[in-house]
């Protein structure tokens, strides 16, 4: 049971967040008529710091905070791929989210599908990537409430039955009301505490580790021996030759789907300019360096004899936190981690809500609807995501949630064709994108549920280990590009672009002048 400084230091954590939230409002309020644009992006008007916090914020969820530390407490060395594949992500960032933000404001597109519409005339196309988008952010919003009772059960913070839940909805109805009435806005102010309160406690904790062990090296020498005597095969601290294929690819696959992820687009979009963008890319690395210690921490929790239960790693670094910690203390990790997760699913159902009424609601059903009802229609699909991820975190496993994002990283990987090279070259058909897509989705779908929903799958006849989004992109880009050059030949029509991108890759030539070059 949690003891009364815990309590009250996590409830005032909490009360913090709920303050700031009212507060959303004065952060660059409009003077413009209501837009789905001002609702959702925040007008477009975040420099350089909010957006730091609130795409920081965004990608690196409560859940993942509790996930990786726990995959490190029961598998070791390969939770860290994180590291490298958030890493990945920051010049990716550069790259694509850069590019992608000039064209949308430009034509005023607010999703991923708008800017597949425009690229490639194409209804059905910017429809499958809406829906693909919404599909793979449902669970992962699930996640986050998941990643709160972790930390709460292992606090003593969450009651049992009834009352536990009843906190569970407390914590997210002050959420659903400012994201209602202040969009965006919301979860960025909070970003703000959520980054304070989670590097100051995480910062406490790593030096009480430090200072019980005596150095990182004790710490590790003394997880090894743990691991060494669980008899799980591939528990190590170093990676076995033959992992080194899972690692490489999922580090490399998880971060090409990361920036398809409709929330982070939406943080992404807030931006007031390119170069906000480029200057948030090149900073982003102080949030993975914060990853990084968390991982550390599951370590830790393993070298301190921390036993979690069966099937729950990821209390291993609350139960550390409870252990080690003094109460005030540990109610503000425990607070820290549930703003943590207040933030992403603010962002989710936020871009989950402004998908479909883009691509489906106003494409489909209401193509006269003004932008006032967009936004009204956007609020109330927003609040619906938020009670559906509820309701799905009372009905289901938490197993069932956790498979379900591991499809989700799998499927967002799809649309990486359609957006992540169109942005580059118009030549992939539309057709044909949308024909790899299917065949990216029920190949990645099949094996990762044949691999008892495992995103690692055995190739070349069992002796090689692959992320299983990678070979689903694979064979979706195999198609496309087959099926573009077939329906080439064809003569089949494609779409008009309105994007005022090149249609093919082109490189930039120095300008003649007379002389010739060594």
């Amino acid at each position: 049971m949690a003891d009364s400084a815990m309590t009250a230091t996590f409830l005032a954590v909490i009360g913090g967040a709920s303050l700031l939230a009212v507060t959303a409002r004065r952060l660059r309020p409009s003077d413009r008529l209501p837009s789905l644009e001002g609702w959702a992006l925040a007008d477009r008007a975040l420099g350089p710091v909010w957006t730091w916090l609130l795409l920081g914020g965004t990608i690196f969820t409560a859940y993942t905070f509790t996930a990786i530390p726990g995959l490190a407490y029961g598998n070791g060395a390969p939770a860290f791929f994180a590291v490298p594949y958030t890493v990945i992500v920051c010049p990716l960032a550069f790259v694509l989210l850069t590019r992608l933000w000039e064209v949308a404001r430009r034509h005023g597109y607010v999703t991923a599908g708008d800017f597949v519409r425009g690229r490639y005339g194409s209804a059905p196309l910017a429809l499958v990537v809406a829906l693909t988008g919404i599909l793979a952010t449902m669970p992962y919003l699930a996640l986050q409430l998941l990643g709160i009772r972790a930390v709460l059960t292992a606090g003593g913070l969450y009651p049992r039955g009834a009352a536990g839940d009843l906190v569970m909805v407390a914590l997210f109805a002050g959420l659903a009301v400012a994201t209602y009435r202040h969009g965006l806005r919301a979860p960025a102010v909070i970003s703000a505490l959520k980054a304070v309160a989670v590097f100051v406690s995480l910062t406490a904790v790593c030096w009480l580790v430090l200072r019980r062990f005596g150095g990182p090296g004790a710490v590790f020498d003394g997880a090894a021996a743990r691991l060494s005597g669980t008899g799980v095969e591939g528990s190590a601290l170093l990676l076995a030759p033959e992992q080194q294929p899972a690692y490489a690819t999922l580090a490399l696959g998880s971060a090409l789907a990361l920036l398809m992820y409709p929330h982070v687009l939406t943080a992404g979009f807030a931006a007031d300019g390119p170069r906000t963008v480029r200057k948030v890319a090149v900073a982003l690395p102080a949030w993975t360096g914060l990853l990084a210690l968390f991982g550390f921490l599951g370590v830790a929790a393993l070298a301190t004899g921390v036993r979690a239960p069966e099937g729950g790693a990821e209390a291993a670094v609350p139960m550390l936190v409870d252990r080690l910690m003094p109460g005030p203390l540990a109610g503000l990790v425990f607070g820290a981690i549930t703003v943590g997760a207040l933030v992403p699913a603010a962002v989710m159902s936020i871009a989950a809500a402004t998908g479909f009424v883009r691509n489906v609601y106003v494409e489909y059903f209401q193509p006269t609807a003004t932008p006032k009802r967009q936004v009204r229609i956007a609020k109330s699909v927003s609040l619906t995501a938020k009670v559906g991820a509820v309701a799905f975190v009372f009905g289901l496993r938490d197993q069932d949630a956790i498979n379900l994002q591991l499809l989700g990283g799998v499927w967002i990987l799809q649309i990486f064709p359609a957006v992540a090279v169109g942005l580059f070259t118009g030549r992939l058909h539309p057709r044909a994108l949308l024909a790899g897509w299917g065949v990216g989705m029920v190949a990645g779908t099949f094996l990762v549920v044949r691999e008892g929903f495992s995103s690692i799958v055995l190739l070349g006849g069992g002796s090689l280990e692959v992320y299983a989004g990678l070979v689903a992109l694979l064979l979706n880009l195999t198609v496309a590009v087959v099926g573009t050059t077939v329906l080439e030949r064809l003569g089949v029509p494609r779409g008009a672009d309105a994007t005022d991108l090149p249609s093919r890759l082109t490189v930039r030539r120095r300008p003649e002048t007379g002389a010739s070059n060594p």
